[in-house]
């Protein structure tokens, strides 16, 4: 939402397809989320900017390798840094943009199934998070639920230009400060 709320034509392009697909429902529901794409980018791009995890579960590799030039021996510790590849300007077109149709205009597999290294906000490999096939459904859920029954405005006298976007680091990260904004019911009948 901070994002969203940081680019409104993000926002607008999130709310109007939202509202397109479950417009004649009048709800939201699971039967149609795998028809918005753009909510879907929208989720990848939050996740590329801030991982939940930045730092991924330690690793340890099981036999010699050469990374760069240099010697790693079996039995390293291995930490991964997934919000440092996910800012990388050699992987990514102005890396602290957030412009989620960057997920859309590319055929590379951005899915959440740790494939594209370049895009590891939960994991790669056997040991990605094992409740991102129940995480996803939810994200997608409550944020299309979101945006179809609501416009967001931010609190009185706040500024776009000074949404704190500072996040505080532990087990997880989440924002330093709290998001307040204003809900206005939307309705497409007036």
């Amino acid at each position: 939402m901070s994002e969203l709320l940081r680019n409104q034509e993000a926002m607008k392009e999130a709310q109007a397809e939202v509202r397109r697909v479950y417009g004649s429902k009048g709800y939201v529901d699971e039967s149609k989320l795998h028809e918005l794409k753009y909510l879907g980018a929208v989720i990848k791009e939050t996740l590329r900017l801030h991982p939940p995890v930045p730092l991924l579960v330690p690793r340890e590799n099981s036999e010699n390798c050469v990374i760069n030039g240099y010697q790693i021996p079996s039995k390293t510790k291995i930490m991964i840094n997934a919000w440092a590849i996910g800012r990388d300007p050699k992987n990514w077109n102005e890396p602290e943009r957030f412009e989620p149709k960057r997920f859309l205009s590319t055929s590379a597999d951005y899915s959440f199934k740790g494939l594209n290294f370049n895009y590891i906000p939960f994991g790669a490999g056997r040991r990605m998070c094992p409740g991102i096939t129940f995480a996803t459904p939810v994200l997608e859920l409550l944020l299309s639920n979101l945006l179809y029954h609501f416009d967001w405005k931010l609190s009185e006298g706040m500024k776009l230009e000074n949404l704190d976007m500072n996040e505080s680091f532990g087990a997880v990260v989440k924002r330093k400060t709290d998001l307040n904004v204003v809900p206005f019911c939307y309705s497409p009948y007036y």
